[in-house]
């Protein structure tokens, strides 16, 4: 129980990273090249679609083990 409430956390960590870091980079780093601020953008794209991945691995029921 411990653990997957842990899990919980670690991923809405990283969803809520994702998110604050793509509102930085398409709202206050103006004056960042754009290339850059398009890699930044992919990045937190890439965090929020690996927290969307695991939560929704979290939430498949577990197998019986062998």
């Amino acid at each position: 129980m411990w653990e997957q409430r842990m899990n919980w956390a670690a991923v809405t960590l990283v969803a809520a990273f994702g998110l604050l870091w793509l509102g930085v980079v398409v709202f206050a780093a103006t004056t960042t090249a754009d290339w850059l601020r398009a890699v930044q953008g992919v990045f937190s794209l890439c965090l929020i679609g690996w927290a969307i991945r695991k939560s929704l691995l979290l939430m498949r029921p577990a197998r019986a083990a062998p």
